[in-house]
């Protein structure tokens, strides 16, 4: 068929809010209202948005502009660079930055899992990744966040999403403690990636259905090495190495990957280890249904008494407690 006789692939555009758009900051997308049953260009790709633009825009009433969908990628880019003045803006609704901060940080899991890794984790991934922790601790630490963040945690598995709400918990956590700025970074770097490594594991081990097998279930013990030697080129520390490699441990001994226990195990790691498994137990996973909060606990509180801190458990209780999220 002659090309020029083949029908144009439809555009798509999705909605933000104006107030996503910030004055002398220039974004690599267009901006477009809707107006008279069209889509009118507003501001061009490369265009800086001013000052007047927000205003003109909130004179007139406007609630929503328009990006195209083939620019999304850059517009999520431009979010990622903005995202610390976003989250620490109070004069922005706090729902508002809640749901920027869950659909940055996805995006940039979503990017790291959905691509085919090398050997090891990309060091712009790696900054991404450590963009979202040093511009998220201290908005997590925000009374009411975690209960704005609620209705965006979806309790469908994926393990991007899984690393992230295992980090909004864990960093919730880690406010409870005494730790200092660096250590909640640090230690808030090793939750995202707690499950990195899974990015080596075959995708039919981790989305099969039903009972694995023996040799399938030694396969998904190696993620924690995995993760650690996939990050052995970065500058990590050691606490952040001890959240990614220790995660699966146990406090009677029967974790992986060394089988440590007890003290042995440092208190972050006991922190992500409840918050792994709450998570975990609280999404639909191709072989188990999401449990009730409530039954969670209950089952973590009966069955795992002796396997995990119950110190840092009553912790857990009461941050979902206070975030009215049982």
């Amino acid at each position: 068929m002659d090309s020029s006789k083949r029908a144009a692939r439809p555009v798509s555009y999705f909605p933000i809010s104006p107030v996503m758009l910030f004055p002398e900051a220039m974004g690599d997308f267009s901006v477009y209202l809707w107006q008279g049953g069209d889509f009118v260009l507003y501001t061009r790709s490369g265009q800086t948005f001013s000052v007047r633009h927000r205003q003109r825009l909130h004179d007139n009433g406007v609630t929503e502009i328009y990006v195209q969908s083939s620019e999304r990628p850059q517009y999520e880019s431009y979010v990622e660079a903005h995202l610390g003045n976003i989250l620490m803006d109070e004069n922005l609704p706090l729902e508002l930055r809640s749901k920027v901060f869950y659909e940055a940080s996805k995006a940039v899991m979503q990017d790291v899992f959905n691509r085919k890794l090398p050997t090891a984790l990309r060091v712009r991934h790696f900054d991404r990744i450590a963009d979202v922790v040093k511009n998220s601790i201290r908005f997590l630490s925000r009374d009411k966040t975690l209960t704005a963040l609620a209705p965006f945690i979806s309790h469908d598995y994926k393990t991007y999403t899984h690393c992230m709400h295992v980090f909004v918990f864990s960093a919730t956590m880690f406010q409870t403690y005494d730790m200092t700025d660096q250590e909640m970074f640090e230690c808030g770097l090793g939750a995202l990636l707690h499950d990195v490594g899974k990015a080596k594991i075959p995708r039919s081990i981790l989305n099969k259905r039903g009972a694995l097998t023996r040799t399938e279930r030694e396969i998904i013990k190696e993620h924690p090495l995995h993760g650690v030697s996939m990050c052995a080129h970065l500058p990590l520390t050691q606490n952040t190495i001890n959240c990614i490699l220790f995660h699966h441990e146990r406090l009677d001994g029967t974790g992986y990957p060394a089988g440590i226990a007890a003290d042995n195990i440092p208190l972050p790691v006991r922190v992500i280890t409840l918050a792994d498994v709450y998570d975990a137990l609280t999404s639909a996973r191709p072989y188990a249904e999401a449990m009730p909060p409530y039954e969670a606990l209950t089952l973590i509180r009966h069955e795992m008494r002796d396997s995990v801190d119950m110190h840092v458990f009553k912790r857990l209780v009461a941050v979902l407690g206070g975030a009215d999220m049982l």
